[in-house]
């Protein structure tokens, strides 16, 4: 929430609670004269005996009593000499606003399945980012500078072998996060990091993330089930590279970025399908073709859209579901 955000907020509240006299159509500079007018009236803002608690989902941010000014009371308190000037004493009714705007922004799984405190914590210490299709976020042997959690984007993991050859090896969506090495006391990677899906993410610089690792015992434990599942993907997606055919590998694939966007329709290059089945693009073309002959999906210059899930899932490799079934139960708190 902005500054400019929390100026109308507060003039809403006392709004309402001046029975209206506030015009919508005043200005500023009108609402502040009229505030210097010996008979304004002080506001406080009181919370009500029903505390709000602080929540990381989208649905309880949606509700009106968070959301709306009905979650707050103001009442009448003194009256302010001539020439004097206050605005509603109200710092914890900005926290809470402030809160729930980061939670409606929260959608990445690792953070949301941090306990509020220590979520609140780290979420104070990144940044909201855009990031673009194609944007390189890392290189090999190059210092991690940043980590990303990501909302609605999708970064892939890529091993280059050669200046030619490259095989995408991970897909990273809301279910993780970029940068999950400096767990480790590694601020290096071995692989690239790119953009697939352009979208939304949330940012924080290497350094501090490290200091709030280290404090932050929930979070450690979070990051070691994930690392553990990246590595088991990674052993998964070896073995499916050698043992399976490419149209299998496709259809997992595809399900993987599905999962990842939340959306059937999505935008997928032909170059990075060849990266992530580690074939030729005549190779993809047939794949793809193959599939779209099953009227399991429908695509047409990089737009992919899933039609059958069910039959898209029947189609893929063993691979899939393992993966799925080995991120709940390891990510599952127990």
């Amino acid at each position: 929430m902005g500054t400019a955000a929390a100026v109308v907020c507060l003039l809403a509240h006392i709004y309402r609670a001046r029975g209206g006299v506030a015009l919508v159509g005043d200005t500023v500079g009108d609402w502040l004269a009229r505030a210097r007018r010996p008979d304004f009236v002080r506001y406080r803002a009181d919370e009500r005996r029903s505390s709000l608690q602080s929540t990381s989902r989208r649905e309880d941010f949606d509700r009106p009593d968070l959301r709306s000014t009905s979650g707050f009371r103001f009442r009448r308190s003194t009256w302010l000499a001539p020439g004097s000037f206050a605005l509603p004493d109200c710092s914890h009714v900005w926290r809470k606003y402030v809160l729930h705007a980061q939670a409606a922004f929260v959608e990445n799984r690792l953070l949301a399945d941090l306990p509020n405190i220590d979520r609140e914590r780290l979420v104070a210490s990144c940044e909201p980012v855009e990031l673009g299709f194609g944007e390189i976020l890392a290189e090999p042997g190059v210092p991690i500078g940043h980590v990303y959690f990501p909302v609605d984007c999708l970064i892939a993991v890529v091993a280059q072998i050669d200046d030619s050859a490259r095989l995408a090896v991970g897909l990273i969506g809301d279910e993780g996060m970029f940068g999950v090495s400096l767990l480790l006391g590694v601020n290096v990677v071995p692989l690239s990091a790119l953009v697939q899906g352009s979208g939304r993410a949330l940012r924080a610089e290497a350094a501090p993330f490290q200091r709030e690792l280290a404090r932050n015992p929930a979070l450690q434990r979070e990051l070691k089930r994930y690392l553990y599942v990246l590595m088991a993907q990674l052993a998964q997606t070896a073995a499916c590279i050698r043992f399976h055919v490419v149209e299998a590998r496709l259809a997992r694939w595809l399900l993987m970025t599905r999962d990842r966007t939340h959306s059937d329709t999505f935008h997928v290059t032909h170059e990075f399908l060849a990266y992530m089945l580690g074939v030729r693009r005549v190779g993809v073309t047939k794949a793809a073709t193959a599939l779209q002959d099953r009227r399991l999906i429908r695509y047409r210059r990089g737009n992919v859209t899933i039609v059958d899930r069910e039959g898209l899932e029947s189609a893929s490799c063993p691979c899939y579901k393992s993966d799925r079934s080995s991120y709940a139960r390891t990510m599952a708190h127990t």
